[in-house]
């Protein structure tokens, strides 16, 4: 029997062992259909590109019979990283340098066989790609509950800007939108900026994002960005703002909201769930397309703001929806006192929660 049957039939299982284990975290984990779908592609390709490598003689049947688990002499050597497995991470980079090596070992008797080494060596390099896309994924801090965002325009504001941002922080707010359609690359980036210093000094724990500028966002080193339909998808924004910054994306219809879901979004903006002042939109969705988001389970995986002319006194129609997160712009800007607006909608916000985790509410009770 050909030994080198016995470095495919250990090293192909090496493999597929850790392909499982790396789709497990992609397909549970992570809820990563794309990865998911990659690792079992690479797993079923790999059990016949070995299999081929022996079709000449008895194919599988081959490799059983070179099989000699008694007497591997490796089986009993050890090291204690090998036990060793601090979190998610490095379940994944310990199991895609398992599987690199196999890759590796089982290309090299490839050679030896005279076979194909070729479908071995990208396998290889495609492990690498997924291990970055799993590692940064896992590495990525979770995103707070998403209740209050304020969509913060200089020219709506009836008191200054600044003092808009501040009144909203302490009113509850804990995501800033600074949507400046208008504004210049140079202004822009310093209104980010100020923003985001106002937030630092106020309430570290809330979000800066931008509207529409991945650009600006990543420069500002903001929490991340907000597109529409029309500008940057997603994945594009993500090149740009990177992998630990948020990508929210505004959708009108389910379909919008599961490609953005599944182009990388993390937030999905929801709506319009009533005619509104701010934006030009032909068809108002209304609250039947929040309550389609939360059931429908592949776009809903995504976190979600309700969006669209929301006020106060309509608020509570999507809260009876389970609405548990809302966008916000002109009931706030145009209010003298917007500190008060964004209590009343968080309180109305929290009404719909039975047993609110304290720990998370934290608006309300903030100090002037």
């Amino acid at each position: 029997m050909n030994p080198l049957y016995r470095i495919l039939d250990a090293n192909g299982n090496r493999a597929r062992e850790a392909l499982r284990v790396l789709e497990d975290i992609a397909r549970f984990v992570l809820n990563d259909g794309a990865a998911s779908e990659e690792l079992k592609r690479l797993r079923h390709g790999l059990v016949e590109a070995v299999g081929s490598l022996t079709a000449p003689s008895n194919g599988p049947l081959s490799l059983l019979e070179a099989r000699d688990t008694p007497g591997d002499v490796g089986t009993s050597i050890s090291t204690p990283s090998e036990t060793a497995r601090s979190d998610l991470i490095h379940v994944v980079r310990s199991n895609a340098s398992r599987l690199g090596e196999a890759l590796r070992s089982i290309e090299e008797a490839a050679k030896g066989l005279s076979g194909e080494s070729g479908p071995f060596e990208q396998a290889r390099y495609s492990v690498y790609t997924l291990e970055r896309r799993l590692v940064l994924a896992l590495a990525k801090p979770a995103i707070p509950r998403v209740r209050l965002c304020v969509l913060l325009t200089g020219s709506m504001c009836v008191l200054p800007w600044q003092r808009v941002a501040e009144a909203s922080l302490a009113g509850g707010c804990n995501i800033i939108q600074v949507r400046e359609k208008e504004m210049g690359d140079r202004d822009l980036l310093a209104r980010v900026r100020c923003v985001m210093e106002i937030r630092d000094r106020l309430d570290p724990s809330a979000l800066v994002i931008v509207n529409d500028r991945a650009d600006i966002a990543r420069l500002a080193r903001a929490d991340g960005v907000h597109v529409g339909q029309g500008d940057l998808a997603p994945s594009d924004a993500r090149t740009i703002v990177g992998e630990r910054a948020l990508v929210g994306v505004s959708t009108g219809t389910i379909e919008e909201a599961r490609v953005a879901v599944a182009t990388g979004a993390d937030l999905c903006g929801v709506g319009p769930m009533f005619a509104t002042s701010t934006k030009d939109k032909p068809v108002t969705q209304g609250p039947a397309y929040l309550s389609a988001y939360l059931a429908d389970a592949e776009a809903s995986r995504a976190s979600y703001l309700a969006i669209g002319g929301i006020t106060p006194e309509n608020l509570p129609q999507l809260v009876a929806r389970g609405c548990r997160g809302i966008a916000v712009s002109s009931v706030v800007c145009r209010d003298k006192d917007p500190d008060a607006v964004c209590r009343q909608l968080w309180n109305a916000l929290s009404a719909g929660v039975s047993d609110p985790d304290r720990s998370e509410e934290r608006c309300h009770h903030k100090s002037r």
